[in-house]
Parts: structure tokens; sequence; C-alpha cells
């Protein structure tokens, strides 16, 4: 039995990009350095869990990049996690693709890239049918949309869940990826969206919280479903939308973070999400909690780990304020960043009290005056925002200097605290 539904908020995907033409990447503006009198050496954070003196507090915000907790109403992404996907039919409409071809236009690639992402710490097991499941309704009854309206949003997902309960034990499954035939002349493509139900869904004496709803065209934009998978592990969308419809989505993180773009060239998660999800732990976080300056030895971000001991600093956490810190992390073109264009030190500003959508993050771009990767980047402005060997960056009292890179890759920096 299916108890009405009342939405809580979506999640919605950034929509589809025009083709930007491609040009050559433009020169980057350096930035001098300046002496730094104090030295003193750096020690890392000491936590319980996701906590430590550098752990900004969760707030009321929706998906708040607060990690000092972690929010019980989403699935703690360590270990095993194991999906269900289900494929909707509907009467007006034969299906072209089956549902074996639509499950490998995500599967295995959305939990390889949670398996990179997570250094082996999370494994997502997706279960796809064997078959079409059909819906009691013509799909253009409905209205499927980007900003679908709630109550129509509702009946579908009533429909859908009654129409998998007599072949799907609910129970059994962490999460529900329900992907409607691409070729339905009522099913738009920007619809895919992960619902939060303020009423659960109670089915097979479970309930169920969110469910990814995914209107993909067939083959689907790159990293989709990784991307709404991340609404469902408790993350933010990054990009920017504009109140009016017009403008750049992508002007907070560019390319860097799946949050930010499905089709960005450096998809691998923000070290501060790999916090915040339990992939990074205080053997590699280092929290600056005092004045002065530190030197750090930064290893890139999509490194594999040395086993459960690696102790090799992936991130720097600088406390700007009681919601608010400075993080700098490595990145290479390697394993999901393999696509980008520029590697070094990349700085960016957390909030915890900025809800998904509204800046949580917003990435510091180290060359204000370049850009890179014309018709590949999301971005260009931002695509150059790492700092190289004798460049830096200073922002809310926090100097980052890179002052050269190690033959093993690692990165070589001084903070200086104001």
């Amino acid at each position: 039995m299916v108890r009405p539904l009342t939405p809580m908020g979506v999640d919605p995907l950034r929509p589809r990009r025009p083709q930007r033409p491609r040009l050559r990447r433009a020169g980057a503006v350096l930035t001098s350095l300046c002496a730094i009198a104090t030295t003193i050496a750096a020690a890392p954070a000491h936590t319980t869990g996701p906590g430590g003196p550098c752990a900004l507090p969760r707030s009321q915000a929706h998906h708040s990049e607060g990690l000092d907790t972690w929010n019980p109403d989403y699935p703690r992404p360590l270990g095993r996690l194991d999906a269900v996907m289900i494929f909707l039919s509907f009467p007006d409409s034969r299906p072209v693709v089956t549902p074996d071809r639509l499950a490998a236009d995500h599967f295995p690639g959305t939990s390889r890239f949670f398996e990179r992402a997570s250094y082996g710490r999370f494994t997502l097991r997706v279960h796809p049918l064997k078959r079409w499941l059909r819906m009691p309704r013509p799909s253009g009854e409905y209205h499927i949309q980007r900003d679908w309206d709630g109550e129509r949003r509702s009946a579908y997902l009533r429909d859908a869940v009654a129409a998998a309960d007599k072949t799907v034990d609910f129970r059994h499954f962490n999460l529900v990826y329900l992907v409607a035939d691409p070729d339905a002349p009522g099913v738009d493509s920007d619809a895919t969206k992960v619902v939060n139900l303020e009423e659960p869904i109670r089915v097979d004496g479970t309930e169920l919280q969110r469910v990814v709803t995914v209107f993909e065209h067939h083959p689907p934009d790159r990293n989709v479903l990784a991307h709404e998978t991340g609404h469902v592990l408790d993350l933010p969308d990054l990009y920017h939308r504009p109140t009016d419809g017009k403008g750049d989505w992508d002007t907070h993180v560019g390319d860097w973070d799946i949050m930010g773009s499905q089709f960005g060239l450096a998809s691998e998660p923000f070290a501060w999400h790999k916090w915040k999800l339990g992939w990074l732990g205080p053997r590699q976080v280092h929290c600056v909690s005092s004045s002065g300056s530190t030197l750090h030895t930064l290893q890139p971000l999509e490194s594999p780990m040395r086993g459960s001991g690696d102790g090799r600093t992936r991130m720097v956490v600088v406390r700007t304020g009681a919601a608010s810190a400075i993080v700098v992390e490595a990145r290479t073109a390697n394993g999901n960043d393999a696509g980008t264009c520029t590697e070094g030190v990349l700085v960016y500003r957390v909030r915890s009290d900025t809800a998904s959508g509204s800046g949580p993050i917003q990435v510091l771009d180290g060359h204000p005056a370049g850009h890179a990767c014309w018709g590949e980047s999301v971005y260009p402005p931002l695509a150059d925002a790492p700092l190289g060997a004798g460049e830096s960056l200073e922002a809310d009292g926090v100097r980052v200097e890179v002052r050269g890179r190690a033959p093993t890759g690692a990165w070589n920096l001084r903070v200086t605290r104001g």
C-alpha cells in the first residue's frame, strides 16, 4: 500500500550545455611570492570520526557542508550499498532500447567512479531488473519536466512503486533508480533528479525517503548518475542556478567536482566531500588552527591509498569562521580527473551554512586574468584555477604559496594564517 506523497524537495540536475568553440588555452598570470618570516611545523587534525577543530558544524541548510556529525537520514557510503534499477515503460510507446542496454549506460561506470573516489572504501552494487514494467498511464499524462508539478510528480512515483512492488522486494535495497523509457514521447531528459520525500513511501515493510528519477536519453550524459547518487549521499549541488534563467551555471566551481557539473573535466569529489563521506580521515587531513606559517607536503587527491595506514596528507584546512573554511588540495590528470586540462594546487572556500545550489563551495581562481580549455571546459575562467610552482593566492586572511613539486608528484606548500 503506497501512502500519498508530499515532496519535500528535489535535487535537480543542471541543464544540458551548448558546445563552446574550441580554442587553445590562454597563458596563466603568475602571482608573486612574498618572504615569510615565521615557519612553524604543521600538525594533523586529531579527530573522532568526521569531527575535529577544522570540521565545520552541520547546519539546517539543505545538504549542509558541515561534517562534525553525520545526517542519519542519508546512507553512509562506507562498505557496500545495494541499489535496484527499475525500468518503466508506458502504454503510448513501445521501448526501442533494452533494459540491459540502459543499465550498461550507467554501470559499471558509476560504480567504478565511486570505487576510485573512495579509495575502495565504498562499493555501489546495482541490481537491474531484466524487463520493462508497464506504467498505468501514457507518458504525456505525467507532464514530466524539469520544474515538475508536485502532484504530477507524486502520481508518477506512486504508479512507479506500485508497478514494481509485485516484482521488487524493496527491503533489500538502500537506493532506488527509476529509469523511464527514453523514447517515450512525454519523457524530458532535463527532468532527471532526486526526489526527497517529507512523507516516505511505505512499501514492503520499509520506507523510501528518496528516489532517483532517471529520464536520460540514450546514451546519457557522462557521469549523470554519479551526480544524482551524490545527492543520495547528502552532497549538495555546487552549480549556480541563475534566478532569471540567464547567465552561466558554473561560476562557483567550474569543472571541479561531480556535484558542480556532470560534464566537468575534473569530476573527482573535492577533498572536503571525501572527508564528509568518511573516505579521508585524520591521518590525511592537516588542520591549521594557529596564526603563523606552516609547511605541508600535499599528495594528489586522485592517488590511490597505500593501505589503511596511509598517512600522506590529502588536504589542508584553515578554519576562518564559525561556518567557513579555506581548503587546499592537489589535483592531477589521473583517475576520475583524467580529462582535466590543468594540474596543480586547488584552493576553495567552504561554508556550512549555505544551502545546496547557493554556493556552499567556491573555487578561488589562481589566475583571474586567464582561462583554459575553451570548447572542453564547462567554465574556462576557472579551468586554470590551480596554482603551479612559484605561485600564490590570498583569501580570507589565508595565504597559500606553492614552493614546488617533488619527484614523487607531491606538492610542497606554505600556508600562512594572518
